[in-house]
């Protein structure tokens, strides 16, 4: 399994690229993330479709956030 960050990517498209690399050598992919506010992970929903697992909980860990994009409940994630 490949957990592909867009923070540790450098962006969007060079995250789909790896993804579509990824695919290709037959591996898993997870879409994860590093600390940040709900805006930060909407960046990462292109690529979710790609997914066998998603992780962008960075928001969660936040003690406020800017924007309510994502609505959390039992291990859900649900687009607002």
């Amino acid at each position: 399994m490949v957990n592909i960050k867009l923070d540790k990517t450098g962006g969007l498209t060079h995250a789909m690229k790896l993804t579509h690399e990824a695919q290709a050598q037959g591996l898993s992919i997870m879409i994860g993330c590093m600390l940040g506010t709900s805006m930060a992970m909407k960046a990462a929903l292109p690529l979710i479709q790609f997914a066998d697992l998603v992780d962008l909980d960075g928001p969660v860990l936040l003690g406020s956030d800017i924007e309510d994009a994502f609505h959390y409940d039992a291990g859900m994630i649900s687009i607002q």
